[in-house]
């Protein structure tokens, strides 16, 4: 039996990068997932098969993450489908990188619209949901940036801090009723982002890393799956830097 055997897991922004390997590590536990994207289209659609190949219950659903009605709609259609929702992942957003004078407005509320408004419109939306169940896990993915700031990327790293600080408050609120709330921290990950850089660029990010190496999509979703699971029972308002000791 998988560690996740019979929950549902919400998952937004997943049907690519580190949002999908952690559906697909979900999914290999035994938890059936509904995921999230801008549009599911065949990558998408791929995405749910690769999913529903583990034998759970699989479905990507289009969704403006930083909307707030049609988020509380899409929730409500969710549980029509699932019946129920144990586990929330806040992934989706976006980066709009900029030196603070050179950011445009835009910019600034674009990322903080999808990277930090949209957690606080799913975490309203599920809340209730996870009050009646009297258990819950909701994961921020928040950033190393978050914790530690980055030139060039204020607004990313503002929304990534946001979603830590949301992290804990929601596990003070809603605690009490069995439900934890904590936010995982990656670093340096090897994803099509981080491909995208020269490979100087990437000899040097790697020599600063105590483990010199990237990290993979696994070791988030690991971590992910560990917060999730029952094995974190006692665990709330943490944020787990994976990052292969960069920022210690």
């Amino acid at each position: 039996m998988g560690l996740l055997e019979g929950k549902t897991a919400l998952i937004t922004g997943a049907a690519r990068g580190i949002g999908k390997g952690i559906a697909l590590k979900f999914a290999s536990e035994g938890a059936n997932i509904a995921f999230t994207d801008l549009v599911i289209d065949e990558n998408g659609l791929a995405t749910e098969k690769e999913i529903a190949a583990f034998g759970v219950k699989a479905k990507g659903y289009a969704s403006n993450a930083a909307e707030f009605s049609p988020t509380e709609d899409l929730v409500k259609q969710i549980v029509a489908d699932f019946g129920r929702i144990d586990i929330l992942v806040n992934n989706a957003g976006i980066t709009k990188d900029a030196l603070m004078l050179r950011m445009s407005e835009m910019q600034w509320d674009a990322v903080i619209a999808v990277n930090l408004k949209s957690a606080f419109n799913f975490i309203h939306a599920v809340t209730p949901i996870m009050l009646k169940q009297k258990a819950g896990s909701i994961i921020n993915m928040a950033s190393v940036v978050g914790v530690h700031g980055n030139a060039g990327q204020c607004n990313y790293a503002a929304s990534k801090a946001g979603l830590i600080a949301l992290a804990k408050s929601i596990g003070q609120e809603v605690g009490s009723r069995g439900i934890r709330a904590n936010a995982i921290a990656p670093g340096f990950i090897d994803t099509a982002m981080t491909q995208a850089l020269s490979e100087d660029v990437r000899k040097a990010w790697i020599q600063n890393i105590p483990l010199r190496r990237a990290g993979q999509v696994e070791d988030i979703a690991n971590v992910a799956t560990f917060l999730a699971s029952d094995l974190s029972s006692y665990v709330t308002g943490q944020v787990i830097q994976v990052d292969g000791g960069m920022n210690m």
